[in-house]
């Protein structure tokens, strides 16, 4: 009889042998700066909890409201019976934040940010002559929606607008499908996405973005990356996370109006499972209250100031810190061992800082993914980077 655990712990060893092995903590508090986890009192800088909404009472109330209005759960997929009122409003709303970028726009609310790349790439690319375009450090959601479609797939270099271009003047295509994050989310840069839509304009290409780390935080009302570039057209399909900035959780596909009908009709991850609870819903209409008003201007503006604080801190002389105006703020220090043991060092300091290894990032490149949070301090950001001089400059 073969041993099928013998082979399963073989790669679990493997894993750890090259110190790849992961590990979970548990928190047992809501997310914020101050969080206990595992029991004990943290600070932490590993959240997207980017404007600080996570928590905030003003949407923790409005999902109280939302699951005595409407129960805890849909109890079916959209298609069925699980279309409640709560994300019939959402989605409305949604598209009319979205019509000044989208001609004709509309929204379709999903459970994750991956089952919505899943579900447009799906769609779009569900032909055998239809040709997707990749950015080389896209999230694994849209490697893995790009690898379950029919279409052909290209990898372009990233932020190589003209290696893209030679590869659309080169495919033949019915249908050409350019895909690409707006905030690299371990590197926190922006793609060059004006040049992109002007490529995709000229090649008759859609131009696919997943913005999860944009949503919320670009733009001057938080509409996220079309509005930070001030970009317009009918050939854009944009993703935008609502569990990360917008602090409760789910997504949204905002496109025109027969994109979205399209994958109401033919998206298997949106037709095929149950619908989100609609207290988040709910609740998300108090985070996008927050993004668009007073408050959130004054969050992101904060938010800013922090970056500002943290790369103004930093004295570091062989980690690097990498090229980003975003609350993401790797550090790259290289080796696997290496990063795992900068975070255990910040971990005893009781800061929490995850260390990225591949296959998240490329091999040699380990980093601490430093994310900040409107609900930070400047003291509490001092606090993190005199701990990041003071352990590089004590480890070997």
């Amino acid at each position: 009889m073969i041993d099928l655990i013998a082979g399963i712990d073989a790669k679990l060893d493997t894993l750890a042998a090259h110190s790849l092995t992961r590990r979970r903590r548990v928190a047992d508090s809501a997310c914020a700066p101050r969080q206990v986890v595992d029991g004990r009192s943290m600070l932490a800088f590993c959240s997207n909890d980017y404007l600080g909404l996570a928590a905030h009472p003003q949407v923790v109330d409005a999902l109280r409201e939302g699951a005595s209005r409407y129960g805890a759960g849909s109890g079916a997929s959209h298609l069925v019976s699980g279309h409640s009122r709560a994300h019939a409003l959402l989605e409305h709303r949604l598209g009319q934040w979205m019509a000044p970028y989208i001609d004709k726009a509309r929204a379709l609310y999903l459970c994750t940010g991956y089952m919505a790349n899943l579900a447009v790439l799906t769609a779009l690319g569900a032909d055998a002559d239809a040709m997707i375009f990749s950015e080389a450090l896209n999230h694994a959601s849209l490697i893995d929606g790009a690898r379950l479609a029919k279409a052909a797939v290209a990898v372009y270099p990233h932020g190589d607008v003209a290696r893209l271009e030679q590869q659309l003047q080169a495919s033949s295509a019915a249908t050409k499908i350019v895909v690409t994050d707006s905030v690299f989310s371990m590197d926190g840069n922006l793609a060059p996405l004006p040049a992109l839509l002007a490529l995709c304009e000229r090649h008759g290409a859609w131009l696919v973005i997943d913005d999860a780390h944009g949503f919320g935080v670009l733009g001057d009302t938080g509409r996220g990356a079309l509005e930070h570039f001030k970009l317009h057209s009918p050939n854009l399909v944009y993703m935008g996370t609502l569990g990360k900035a917008a602090g409760v959780g789910g997504a949204f596909i905002a496109a025109h109006a027969s994109v979205i009908e399209l994958l109401v009709q033919r998206s298997r991850p949106y037709i095929y499972t149950t619908a989100a609870p609609p207290a988040l819903a709910h609740a998300l209409q108090a985070s996008l209250d927050i993004i668009e008003g007073e408050e959130g201007a004054q969050r992101r503006a904060h938010l800013a100031a922090l970056v500002a604080t943290l790369q103004g801190a930093l004295r570091l002389e062989r980690w690097q810190l990498a090229a980003s105006n975003t609350a993401i703020q790797p550090i790259v220090i290289g080796g696997n061992d290496d990063a795992l043991r900068a975070a255990a060092g910040l971990h005893e300091q009781g800061l929490w800082v995850p260390a990225i290894r591949p296959p998240t990032v490329a091999a040699g490149t380990a980093r601490l993914r430093v994310t900040l949070s409107a609900a930070h301090t400047h003291d509490e950001v001092a606090t993190l980077a005199h701990a990041l001089n003071e352990l590089e400059r004590s480890t070997p």
